[in-house]
């Protein structure tokens, strides 16, 4: 298998794990930012006016809204709408593992002899980052209005699910429509990368044994890094 599809490979297995454990807390994210828009009718996942004692649906914080979503539509009430960011999560990653690691075999990396200084690695995260927003933001487009409609107060519906999101943007706003926002991800996606790998190279060069490549770095290194990223967020 050649370098480039093991990374991509990688990437899409990584996107497709990862996207698995934090879909639950996007949407009770959602639901907390959009809990005010109105009443909710039976079937949705908020607090009904009766037992908020209020005109407004409120939740009282993220692990009332984790609780009473599950015991009113069931733990997997979490994953709705779970298939367009799955499949973005997944295009993402690939993505960025496939140009972020031939990025650095142009830079002249090679792996065990010659390693790039941590700009240069992290100059390669903003690359791939600068790419990810043409791929990613249709995805996004379709979460996040998704989102925003099963937060909505009434029981009418403007989509039936992510293609029918997908259809009716083209019908409407063309092609175009898809990439509403991509300006504002590409400022997101490129310095954000270059900070991630910047983080997490920084972290693993750390741990490198004295005489040592990042080669002889184990999984807990590697996982050591990403927390690393996570707590500057």
């Amino acid at each position: 298998m050649g370098e480039s599809l093991k990374d991509f490979a990688a990437g899409t297995v990584g996107g497709f794990a990862g996207k698995l454990l934090d879909y639950p807390l996007d949407t009770v994210k959602v639901l907390l930012q959009t809990q005010n828009i109105g009443r909710y009718n039976s079937t949705e996942t908020a607090v009904s006016v009766s037992e908020a004692g209020s005109s407004r649906v409120i939740y009282r914080g993220a692990f009332h809204c984790i609780t009473h979503t599950i015991q009113r539509n069931g733990f997997f009430s979490l994953y709705k709408g779970l298939s367009s960011p799955l499949l973005g999560s997944m295009a993402e990653n690939a993505l960025l593992f496939l140009v972020y690691n031939n990025l650095k075999r142009q830079l002249g990396e090679i792996p065990g002899e010659k390693e790039l200084s941590l700009f240069q690695l992290a100059l390669s995260g903003a690359g791939a980052g600068a790419l990810v927003p043409f791929v990613l933001t249709p995805f996004e487009l379709v979460k996040c209005r998704l989102q925003v409609q099963n937060s909505a107060s009434s029981g009418f519906r403007t989509y039936k699910g992510p293609v029918d999101v997908v259809i009716k943007t083209i019908k409407t706003e063309g092609i175009q429509g898809l990439y509403r926002g991509n300006v504002s991800m590409l400022l997101r996606e490129i310095p954000g990368n270059f900070c991630w790998y910047g983080a997490y190279e920084g972290t693993c060069m750390m741990m490198i044994p004295e005489g040592g490549t990042k080669k002889d770095l184990g999984p807990a290194a590697h996982l050591l890094g990403g927390k690393f990223y996570l707590l500057q967020l």
